[in-house]
């Protein structure tokens, strides 16, 4: 770090000298144009290659049994052009790996193939692409998996519990998105200065779109317990309580959310005093559960648990919550 002593002219102008080695490096000389912005922070930020479009980054990877897992790391990475390139040729079981990779992946395509190679290009752009509008989408098909799971379970509806099954591809999709640009906002500080967002705020949007994703597993558990009970129907009052089990940690969901995306406090304290609650709800299902035939015991017992689970990443939400003034 270099100190500099501020200096003002007899007209009122504030100035600053450069460091000489800076300016050298940044290849400076009298009359060039530096782009000076303002950062949501309040810093003063120098630009000296403002009007420079950014190269595509790439990478050139080799087919193996994890090609998908390193697609993926590529991706989230920030990689632009990832090529596959075999020493002869690439299989059918590999061409297979890699467009099911693609597939998961928001915005990734295959634009060039033949017999050796495949060229995988990201045709996003990242500036298009608001870290809250796809945190939002995340989360509103979460939410919905999770409505829809309990409703399932309770009504014995296997078609519901495939159908949220189904979603959970699209709730990845969208986590891996909002990674990839969580990441090329912090390797791009002018493109967060774009969206408005800081480097720092990149880390609890990171956290949060993480609990989603968890949210929509947890849906899942309770789908998949929905089709492992099949056509069996749990009794009237251990549906009713679970209903409202459910019921009271969806409105703690929804209210974490509305906290993080209003840096409301008030509502974040609001979840987190709900919890002695949601312990007690979870306490009377297990007791009511023993009045239930003893194969779908453990079937009650799961979803319930995973109800709870889901309360309890509405809480890790909520605790992400700072006041605006901060």
């Amino acid at each position: 770090m270099e100190l500099r002593r501020v200096q003002r002219t007899h007209s009122g102008t504030f100035f600053v000298s450069l460091p000489k080695d800076w300016a050298e490096q940044a290849g400076l000389s009298k009359g060039t144009v530096l782009a000076i912005s303002q950062s949501v922070d309040g810093r003063l930020c120098l630009d000296p290659e403002y009007n420079v479009k950014r190269e595509p980054l790439g990478v050139v990877l080799k087919p193996s049994s994890y090609l998908d897992r390193e697609i993926m790391g590529r991706y989230l990475l920030g990689f632009d052009i990832i090529r596959v390139v075999a020493k002869d040729r690439i299989s059918p079981e590999e061409r297979s790996l890699i467009k099911k990779a693609s597939g998961r992946l928001v915005g990734l395509e295959i634009v060039e193939e033949d017999y050796a190679s495949i060229v995988l290009q990201c045709l996003l752009e990242p500036a298009a692409f608001p870290p809250e509008k796809i945190l939002r989408r995340e989360y509103n098909i979460a939410a919905s998996m999770h409505r829809d799971a309990v409703t399932a379970f309770i009504d014995g509806d296997v078609h519901i519990a495939k159908n949220v099954i189904a979603r959970d591809d699209e709730v990845n999709r969208l986590y891996f998105l909002l990674v990839r640009i969580l990441r090329t906002i912090i390797q791009n500080p002018r493109l967060g200065e774009e969206l408005r967002i800081r480097s720092i705020d990149c880390l609890d949007y990171r956290m949060c779109a993480s609990l989603v994703e968890t949210i929509g597993d947890r849906a899942v558990e309770i789908a998949l317990k929905a089709l492992a009970l099949k056509s069996t129907r749990i009794s009237r009052e251990t549906s009713q309580l679970v209903a409202k089990f459910h019921s009271s940690t969806y409105d703690a969901q929804e209210d974490s959310l509305r906290s993080f995306f209003g840096r409301s406090v008030v509502l974040a304290e609001k979840v987190r005093g709900e919890r002695a609650e949601m312990d007690r709800m979870l306490h009377d299902i297990e007791l009511a559960a023993k009045n239930e035939p003893a194969e779908i015991v453990p079937y009650i017992i799961t979803t319930a648990s995973s109800i709870h689970r889901i309360f309890g990443h509405s809480v890790d939400i909520a605790d992400l919550v700072m006041p605006i003034e901060l």
